[in-house]
């Protein structure tokens, strides 16, 4: 990833500090997710592609967020758990963090400023809002929140070749 993007602190859902700096050299699949979203069954289409392509250089970042609807109120404990015992999600989970407005996390501070979203807006519109980069640090493409996993496989496949 890009140096400033490798540098951004991140807390894992446990409460562990690390850096992005641990990703560099894969593809990243960067997404803020929430459990009690219409969106929620894309957990299981996440861990697919995580269970598909982790060998081959993929990982997948869950960062939950409150900001959309109140569809995050648990807290990281519960959402480990609600993500294990009904999606089987595996693939990395992070500290709730608020992906819009002051209080944004200076990882999606970044990738909306390098991928803005519709019109030229930089704020995330909902949950499940997805950014990829490029094994070399460069942000690929940003997706939409009604874009299932699954449609990304061709850019995925096309960044692990």
């Amino acid at each position: 990833m890009s140096e400033d993007l490798l540098n951004i602190p991140v807390q894992t859902i446990k409460g562990e500090q690390k850096t992005l700096a641990e990703y560099a050299g894969k593809a990243v699949l960067v997404v803020n997710t929430a459990s009690k979203c219409g969106f929620t069954p894309q957990y299981k289409g996440l861990e697919a592609l995580w269970q598909s392509y982790k060998d081959r250089g993929l990982v997948i970042l869950g960062f939950p967020c409150n900001q959309f609807g109140k569809q995050e109120p648990s807290n990281e404990g519960a959402i480990s758990e609600f993500c294990e015992l009904n999606y089987g999600v595996s693939f990395p989970l992070f500290k709730k963090v608020d992906v819009n407005g002051d209080q944004a996390h200076p990882l999606f501070v970044q990738l909306k400023r390098q991928a803005p979203g519709l019109l030229g807006s930089e704020s995330i519109k909902w949950n499940f809002t997805k950014f990829l980069v490029g094994r070399d640090g460069k942000l690929v493409k940003r997706y939409a929140p009604l874009t299932k996993p699954q449609a990304l496989t061709s850019d995925i496949e096309a960044l692990l070749r």
